[in-house]
């Protein structure tokens, strides 16, 4: 199957890189490639991409993209989402097809988890 035209790279601002490589890391167990010391790098999650220093942070209601990851166990992920310091900006609802949460990570940054 042909790459050409996928989605490949998404990036994210991050003011607390340290901060937000260890959230995803305990939550998603995501690892990081760190380029320099204003930019780390993941991969093998769906979609490679990283997060750059920055005072900016990635909103959905302020017009971003919302990136939505799966969950098997929608319950257990939101649990680990709170203990990893995440913040349950909109709880558990039922959407046709399934049910999903959106939090926000030490950053700022706005993510949802779904599942059937």
């Amino acid at each position: 199957m042909s790459n050409h035209h996928k989605i490949n790279y998404v990036e994210f601002p991050a003011h607390d890189l340290t901060a937000t490589k260890t959230f995803f890391t305990k939550v998603f167990g995501w690892e990081f490639m760190d380029y320099g010391p204003d930019y780390t790098a993941f991969s093998g999650q769906g979609t490679d991409g990283g997060f750059f220093q920055s005072e900016l942070k990635s909103l959905r209601s302020g017009g971003a993209a919302l990136i939505v990851l799966y969950s098997e166990n929608l319950e257990a992920t939101l649990a680990s989402v709170k203990e990893a310091g995440g913040k349950i900006i909109v709880d558990i609802f039922d959407f046709p097809g399934g049910r999903r949460f959106h939090f926000t990570e030490p950053s700022g940054n706005e993510l949802a988890v779904w599942s059937e």
